[in-house]
């Protein structure tokens, strides 16, 4: 976990978006589509490499995106606010619905560091060497769905497991995983290689941008941590700057009283470095 005493100089020393010369929709050929994707996974690699950047943080953001995309697949509705409910409301012995299960796979694994994933071998043929990242993800997409075709979210978790090995990144990243659709994943081949490059120029895009914002809000919030008074604030605002979100009554509660919690939560808020994400007036939430 990057601490909290040393911030990056410079938060956000990249472009503020992708360029806008960079095609991110349909219509494309394999070559541009191609060309569209390296362009914004090298966009991406150097912001993970931003000293200031919550990753974790971004990780459960872009989980729960997936978690969203996935539970769509099986014909369900739940929208993110919802699913982020599901699982902070949960009671000690209480299962998830699916959407839940699903948010709750997308953070293991990308909790875990690539290096530690057991992860299908390839065809190790001259093409399978010679692939992109996007193609290795490809190849190990249509190969997951081939052997289990109903279990979507697991094939697309080790294909966004792929796509993390090639690139050299330490954990996964949900690109494929939240924007790839359910139909795409009914093609093969070259059909599905073009349909994987366009979902990662929009996922590497949403990532993208996603990290941009979180940085600089985690810059806010790293900037008026020596004015908490809390004995425990440092810790938690540990907690603020890796989870999606932060229960007063739950994640806080091994560090401070119920009330405490509360008024440390209410006090991020005025400060103006953090948000209530339900709008409830009980059972409430906080992040950045």
């Amino acid at each position: 976990m990057k601490s909290i005493s040393t911030p990056s100089p410079l938060p956000w020393p990249l472009p503020r978006a992708m360029p806008g010369w960079l095609p991110g929709g349909g219509g494309q050929d394999i070559e541009a589509a191609g060309f569209s994707s390296g362009a914004a996974l090298i966009l991406l690699h150097l912001a993970l490499q931003v000293e200031a950047l919550p990753d974790a943080l971004l990780r459960e953001r872009l989980s729960l995106r997936a978690a969203q995309l996935g539970a769509a697949m099986t014909g369900r509705r739940e929208q993110a606010a919802e699913i982020r409910d599901e699982i902070m409301l949960l009671r000690p012995g209480d299962t998830p619905g699916p959407a839940g299960a699903l948010l709750l796979d997308w953070r293991r694994a990308t909790s875990r560091p690539v290096r530690l994933m057991t992860l299908a071998k390839l065809p190790t043929d001259r093409a399978a060497r010679e692939a992109t990242p996007v193609g290795r993800a490809a190849r190990a997409l249509e190969a997951a769905i081939a052997e289990a075709p109903k279990a979507e979210t697991a094939a697309l978790i080790r294909a966004d497991a792929e796509l993390a090995r090639a690139m050299g990144w330490q954990h996964v990243v949900p690109i494929l995983g939240a924007s790839l659709s359910g139909r795409a994943l009914r093609q093969s081949g070259a059909d599905l290689l073009l349909r994987c490059h366009i979902a990662v120029r929009q996922g590497a895009g949403e990532a993208y941008r996603q990290a941009q914002e979180l940085t600089r809000a985690a810059q806010a919030l790293r900037a008026v941590a020596p004015r908490l008074r809390s004995r425990a604030s440092a810790q938690a605002v540990e907690l603020f700057l890796s989870r999606d979100a932060v229960s007063p009554g739950g994640t806080l509660s091994g560090l401070m009283s119920d009330r405490a919690a509360r008024r440390f939560c209410d006090r991020l808020v005025e400060l103006g470095v953090a948000r209530e994400l339900t709008g409830r007036s009980t059972f409430r939430l906080y992040g950045i």
